[in-house]
């Protein structure tokens, strides 16, 4: 039996935010959230999570909680106290105990699994993983007798001697949770700390062992926000290395982020502070960027988006949009469409071959194939309480600063005059145009103020 015990208690003062430790985000994902997601793939029987600080927040934050279990350390007194805290929550404390840190977000399943397999080829009463640091300021000590871990000494409990030695604990320990509930109770806050640490059981149980690995970046605990951004800087190498190997080229690698979700096709080029968010899909022959953010999305073959943003949207083929547009959610643009400078688009669908060129808002609209809109249109969707649709058929051509009051339905082969109000429907082939006569008043002056 294997059971997972996540550390998510502490309330992370180096990182001087009002969010919990554990809640701050790498690649859109939460520390404690990527934690879970390694444990998964190892299937085990139960995952609990110890919360302390803001724990009802923390708790809301997991996505899929139905496996999950939530155990309250209060007050939090140290990593020894809170598994002292789920040896009394949980009755039954057999099988093995895989003890992670919430703030070590970058940790494979695979790592997790060798020290797993260790533990039950050696029949250890405790495994845990370590490795060795050039600066190994902050961590705790490991000091082995043989192949046997004789103590660990945590960093602020090191003399001068015991600082200079590079092997580290990485906090992440596989027990045989039986023994280790025999002896948990026994622990005390005799340190510089006053905490209870997990790692002074070590010494009391009979065959503990030490899965030393090299130091890749995956065990990088994350107590303050350079440590963040140097995860985040990882994550995103090794999502950029694996596209460009696949045939993406990154003008400038380090000013873009691309999700871990995302997929790129084929001698796709991202230019320059592009960014790729969730599961987002680009097709391939598409250029992306300059100053482009697309997210939730689904972009087609040779498309081509400069300085733009778009959200949970379809890009269809052959599309050019930008620069400066704003393709809100629920949006369909289909192929051979244009959608130029300063166009927003929301909850619309353009047939094939239309053209939003200049300065329009098109909401809550289906604007046929080979549409034209003229510069500065407006779709009036909104009456004060509802959305209202507006529907313009194919082949239609709709002057500039045409200002559609939904809801509206115009045919197919509309011509609209331009500066119209339109507030009427209009059939096909018909020329749809609402201005007053114009007036010249001759010599007219302006009253001063």
């Amino acid at each position: 039996m294997l059971s997972v015990a996540i550390l998510a208690a502490g309330k992370g003062t180096r990182m001087k935010s009002s969010l919990p430790k554990v809640l701050h985000k790498i690649s859109g994902k939460s520390l404690l959230q990527r934690v879970i997601d390694s444990c998964f793939e190892l299937n085990p029987d139960q995952i609990f999570v110890i919360t302390g600080h803001k724990s009802k927040e923390v708790q809301e934050s997991i996505t899929d909680n139905k496996k999950i279990q939530f155990v309250i350390q209060d007050p939090q007194s140290g990593t020894g106290h809170a598994i002292q805290v789920l040896c009394k929550a949980v009755k039954k404390n057999e099988g093995k105990l895989l003890v992670l840190n919430g703030d070590v977000p970058l940790i494979k399943p695979e790592t997790l699994n060798r020290l797993i397999n260790l533990h039950d080829f050696k029949n250890a009463d405790v495994s845990l993983i370590t490795t060795k640091k050039k600066n190994p300021y902050g961590y705790g000590r490991v000091f082995l007798e043989g192949d046997f871990i004789q103590r660990i000494v945590e960093e602020k409990d090191c003399n001068d001697l015991e600082r200079v030695n590079p092997l580290i604990n990485a906090g992440v320990y596989c027990f045989n949770w039986g023994n280790l509930s025999e002896i948990i109770n026994t622990l005390q806050s005799n340190n510089n700390q006053k905490e209870v640490y997990l790692t002074d059981s070590i010494p009391l149980l009979k065959n503990s062992l030490s899965l030393e690995i090299e130091d890749n970046g995956e065990l990088q605990g994350i107590n303050n926000r350079i440590q963040l951004s140097e995860c985040e800087e990882s994550i995103q190498n090794s999502i950029k290395e694996k596209h460009m190997l696949n045939g993406v080229t990154f003008i400038n690698k380090a000013s873009c982020s691309i999700s871990e979700e995302a997929e790129i096709g084929k001698d796709v080029i991202i230019e320059a502070n592009t960014h790729i968010r969730g599961n987002t899909k680009i097709n391939s022959h598409c250029i992306i960027g300059p100053n482009t953010f697309i997210e939730n999305s689904n972009v087609g073959l040779h498309c081509e988006i400069s300085n733009s943003t778009i959200y949970d949207s379809q890009i269809i083929d052959h599309i050019k949009i930008g620069p400066y547009s704003h393709i809100r959610p629920n949006s369909k643009i289909s192929s051979f469409s244009k959608i130029g400078n300063f166009v927003e688009i929301k909850n619309s669908q353009l047939e094939e071959e239309s053209k939003v060129n200049h300065l329009s808002y098109i909401g809550d609209s289906i604007i046929g194939r080979s549409t034209n809109i003229g510069a500065g249109t407006i779709t009036a969707n909104f009456d004060g309480q509802k959305k209202h649709q507006t529907k313009i058929g194919k082949n239609s051509s709709i002057g500039a600063n045409t200002v559609f009051v939904a809801p509206i339905n115009l045919g197919e082969s509309v011509t609209t005059g331009a500066g119209s109000v339109i507030t009427k429907d209009s059939k096909d082939n018909s020329l749809a145009i609402s201005r007053t006569k114009q007036v010249n008043i001759e010599n007219w002056e302006r009253k001063k103020s």
